[in-house]
């Protein structure tokens, strides 16, 4: 079993946690959090054991009446991995102490390409090996990683135009924005999004413009890439069906946006309504010449969830990234089979299959 650690049980942290616990070769040590909140809170209801990440609050949570496991050291003392999922900027102070602890460690997107020994995106980076760090590349990337990998082995990318319309925030972060506006941000071309893919897929020529919007949903991406050859319509929407983390949103479903996404992914049973996928509106895939558009939405909360699990085996164990992805998969219900038919295992199913 390799023994994860999670730094940071957060949006991202506490859905890492949980997919990690789903997996039949791993085991969550700990999570961490800075004080005792509602979230500390619902770690411990959820059996995680409770650590505080930074030394000197550990009264406060024996003072709120949270029982804690020890602080970030005595986890690092106790894991194999770590999985940095503290805000952005954060990871970068923490990694001095995951290296003296002697600790592999995974950071995420909001991170600095530098900080780790590599960028890491399942479907597009190519196999890693003798690596104690990896950044987990962030949600648009992700999800821009998995579209562009397939239709450049297939056809070959000539340049990809993307143009990122973001959530201002998530549903729980009450101080971001704009409140009544759409901004660029940033208003240069390209944003960071495309210099960021080619940190997965370096030869992709691609620019990225991006746009903030008063939603707190998911991403949605207009995409326009010119392809080496000319397929089809109908061949472009093959391709992209076969792709595991790729969800084609069928014509007469009657999902139209994020919002229904959302609550289709609720209503068929997804924990917290997520969706690891990258979610392609069929209808919207069309191919004229050499040049395919598409919509796709990304779910920010999500879609790098089973980035982490397998950026997890590739520092600790010797599982091919094919099979990897795989176990992740079908030990979390990652698929369109699965979105359809309900979403995968629960965690309290899970335990009781162990």
């Amino acid at each position: 079993m390799i023994r994860v650690g999670v730094n940071g049980y957060g949006t991202i942290g506490k859905r890492v946690a949980d997919a990690v616990a789903a997996q039949p070769d791993m085991e969550v040590v700990g999570v961490t959090k800075t004080s005792p909140d509602y979230g500390a809170e619902a770690a411990i209801r959820r059996g995680y054991d409770l650590y505080a990440a930074i030394d000197d609050r550990s009264g406060a949570f024996e003072d709120a009446g949270l029982g804690i496991a020890g602080t970030l050291g005595d986890l690092l003392d106790a894991v194999d991995v770590i999985v940095d999922c503290a805000p952005a900027g954060v990871g970068e102070r923490n990694r001095p102490t995951y290296e003296a602890h002697g600790v592999s460690a995974i950071y995420q997107g909001g991170e600095d390409a530098a900080l780790a020994d590599g960028s890491f995106n399942a479907r597009g980076s190519p196999e890693i090996s003798d690596a104690d760090s990896l950044r987990v590349v962030s949600c648009n990337t992700t999800g821009l990683s998995r579209l562009l990998a397939p239709l450049e082995e297939a056809y070959g990318v000539e340049k990809a135009r993307v143009t990122l319309v973001r959530r201002g925030g998530d549903p729980s972060e009450t101080d971001r924005g704009p409140i009544n506006d759409v901004v660029p941000d940033p208003k240069t071309v390209p944003s960071h999004h495309g210099p960021d893919v080619n940190t997965i897929l370096p030869d992709v020529d691609i620019d990225t413009a991006a746009l903030k919007a008063p939603v707190t949903g998911m991403h949605t991406h207009s995409v326009n890439v010119t392809l080496d050859e000319q397929p089809t319509s109908a061949e472009v929407r093959e391709l992209l069906r076969a792709e595991a983390r790729l969800f084609l949103i069928p014509e007469g479903s009657g999902i139209d946006g994020a919002g229904t996404l959302k609550d289709y992914a609720a209503d068929v049973g997804r924990p917290r309504g997520d969706l690891w996928e990258n979610c392609i509106w069929e209808e919207s895939i069309r191919a004229e010449g050499r040049d395919l558009y598409l919509f796709q939405n990304v779910h920010q909360e999500a879609d790098v969830v089973p980035e982490n699990v397998d950026a997890i085996r590739t520092l600790a164990s010797d599982a091919s990234r094919e099979a990897s992805v795989t176990r992740t998969n079908e030990a979390l219900g990652v698929g369109l089979d699965s979105l359809l038919s309900g979403g995968g295992p629960s965690r309290d199913q899970v335990a009781a299959d162990d």
